[in-house]
């Protein structure tokens, strides 16, 4: 038998489809008899744009669209054409649904006339390995690509047998992606790895997989599916991945000269926190929320195995989640390697300042906390499990540690309120020495997630999200089974507040490449150096108990806990007097306050930054 598998844009041209290197290895290892050949998507999509458009559509448009048109479905629209013989489809729509919002959709308007003979290439290159089976992975925006390509192919083959799988096929999505389009022979909904290399039995041996959980599949004109399992696919059963192939690929390609290579790799599934307080908003997990982590040493021969076969020391860790064991297990040996690695990894925001001490030290260049916001309130809504001030405390431990931090500031909760805003928006002006959000965003209900599952949360009115409709020529009640995203009446802040505060995010931003804030600890004196954009350079000076007062709110505390902490150490000075300097240092924008806790706002060392270049080449 030979099998193809596929990854369609928008997969990152910058990375390997880690499901692809894993069901490849599989193969490899438990159906020896399976010659493997791959089809990379997203880079061929870029080598072809690259030449088909002169050089006007390239790896940065195509990255951007990838990055920030998820929540639209602009990807899928460019495709979508494809996907129903006319290129012309659902133009008009599209175009007023981007100028409603306000989007800048050229890039992507001129890259749809491309489309259709990307997938004619497409089609010969897979076709040319001359498979009995083509294997689709898709998560987000790859699946209108992929249904075009599977289209044609099974328009040109029609003995050949496609399966779909991945994260947009997770629970009645992928039932409502098989009955919806005959082309597709077979849909694995939740985890492949054992499934997989079992549908590939049943179709050699022309047998129906009516044993297989998860499985989609056609009896005559009848789309079944499958029970899926409850059971989460365990550790020892994920193989390393091999990446071999795109390595192959990506190395020849010109797409090398314009991005960076990253590895990717998993220490673990699910979420340890969203197992027992799933973030209202999120549903990332899908239908596998159950934390599974793989052991310490596994990890790192992985991790080892994967740097020195490609040579490639940036490092994308695609947990959801770090497993808190790491710290005093993975991390220790990190830091131990000789190699110069750049690692990424998202973070619980909670951990403490000398955890964050240790991801600097093992290698990590950037971290994902999903802070979220900061205020205390908002964050309960969320479940979050934390408030402003434990956020604030990892951006200024980061800063000092030299770690990237990257975050979005959501808004848009159910029982939020202008009141929770308006003091952050006061206090953006004394964090802007901190790294600020990448985004601000509205959120969007999402499937899988609290308020998609319990309607009575505050999301009572839902309908897939109005960009399905220019990807789909479906009704609601399929796009309903079909959509991840999901339209409802906005609730929380209105758009004047949420102006407010998107501004003061914007403010941030600009100030904080010159803005500093660093504290030199002299024992009874701590001297702290204001350099932040908007303010008058001042050194501030911080003598006795207001030292030890500083010192203190490292960690974050109460007015009463703090005097409690400074008269155990016997340098309390009077209740109305360290209230009266908590005030004072407040207006100086020395600390941060978040209901009844307070934190230390300044950084123990200089942050490294580039310096601002003007006249650079876009």
């Amino acid at each position: 038998m030979r099998a193809a598998l596929a990854a369609m844009p928008w997969q990152p041209v910058n990375r390997p489809s880690l499901p692809i290197g894993i069901l490849h290895e599989l193969l490899r290892t438990r159906r020896p008899d399976v010659e493997v050949t791959e089809f990379h998507g997203g880079i061929r999509w870029v080598e072809f744009l690259i030449k088909d458009s002169g050089g006007d559509l390239g790896p940065r448009a195509v990255m951007d669209i990838a990055e920030y048109g998820v929540l639209h479905g602009l990807g899928d629209w460019v495709f979508a054409g494809c996907l129903h013989d006319d290129p012309a489809w659902k133009d008009a729509e599209f175009r007023a649904y981007a100028e409603a919002r306000g989007l800048d959709v050229d890039a992507v308007v001129r890259m749809r006339p491309h489309a259709a003979a990307f997938i004619d290439v497409a089609v010969d290159e897979v076709l040319a390995g001359e498979p009995h089976v083509v294997g689709f992975t898709s998560t987000f925006m790859q699946n209108a690509a992929s249904l075009a390509l599977a289209r044609r192919l099974k328009r040109l083959r029609p003995e050949l047998r496609v399966v779909f799988g991945g994260a947009n096929c997770d629970g009645v999505m992928g039932h409502a992606l098989h009955r919806n389009h005959p082309f597709v022979d077979y849909v694995v909904r939740g985890e492949g790895e054992e499934v997989f290399p079992l549908l590939l039995d049943r179709v050699l041996a022309a047998e129906d997989p009516a044993d297989l959980p998860g499985v989609c599949w056609w009896n005559g004109a009848e789309s079944i599916a499958n029970t899926p399992t409850s059971r989460p696919v365990p550790p020892a059963a994920i193989p390393l991945p091999d990446f071999r192939g795109w390595q192959e690929v990506f190395e020849a390609s010109p797409v090398r000269e314009h991005v960076s290579p990253q590895l990717v790799m998993e220490g673990s599934r699910g979420c340890w926190w969203g197992e027992k307080h799933q973030c209202t908003f999120c549903g990332l997990n899908g239908s596998m929320i159950g934390f599974r982590s793989k052991p310490a040493d596994r990890f790192l021969d992985e991790l080892s195995t994967l740097v020195r076969r490609h040579q490639i020391l940036d490092v994308l860790p695609v947990d959801n989640i770090l497993d808190m064991n790491y710290f005093r297990t993975v991390l220790p040996a990190m830091a131990d390697l000789e190699w110069d690695l750049r690692v990424h990894y998202e973070i619980k925001s909670n951990i403490r300042t000398d955890q964050v001490r240790a991801l600097a030290g093992a290698g990590m260049a950037t971290v994902q906390p999903g802070i979220e916001s900061l205020n205390g309130r908002v964050l309960k809504l969320m479940d979050k499990g934390v408030d402003g001030t434990t956020n604030i405390r990892l951006l200024r431990d980061c800063e000092t540690h030299h770690l990237t931090v990257e975050w979005n500031y959501l808004y848009g909760f159910p029982g939020e309120s202008a009141a929770d805003y308006r003091p952050v928006i006061e206090q953006i002006p004394a964090l802007v020495h901190l790294q600020p959000p990448d985004t601000t965003v509205r959120i969007v209900l999402e499937r899988f997630s609290p308020y998609h599952e319990r309607p009575e949360l505050g999301f009572a009115r839902r309908a897939p999200a109005a960009f399905y409709r220019h990807v789909y020529d479906l009704p609601d009640s399929e796009l309903s089974d079909l959509a991840y995203f999901f339209d409802s009446d906005p609730a929380g802040i209105d758009e004047e507040t949420a102006g407010a505060l998107e501004a003061a995010l914007e403010s941030w931003k600009d100030a904080y490449p010159s803005s500093y804030l660093i504290a030199e600890d002299h024992g009874d004196l701590i001297v702290i150096d204001d350099a932040r954009h908007g303010r008058p350079r001042t050194r501030h000076r911080l003598p006795g108990w207001r030292a030890a007062a500083y010192r203190a709110l490292g960690d974050r505390r109460t007015e009463a806990g703090l005097h409690r902490h400074l008269s155990r150490h016997g340098q309390a000075p009077p209740e109305a007097e360290l209230g009266a300097w908590l005030g004072e240092a407040q207006a100086d924008g020395l600390v941060f306050r978040d209901g009844d806790f307070w934190i230390g706002l300044a950084t123990g060392s200089a942050p490294h930054r580039a310096p601002v270049l003007t006249g650079t080449r876009a």
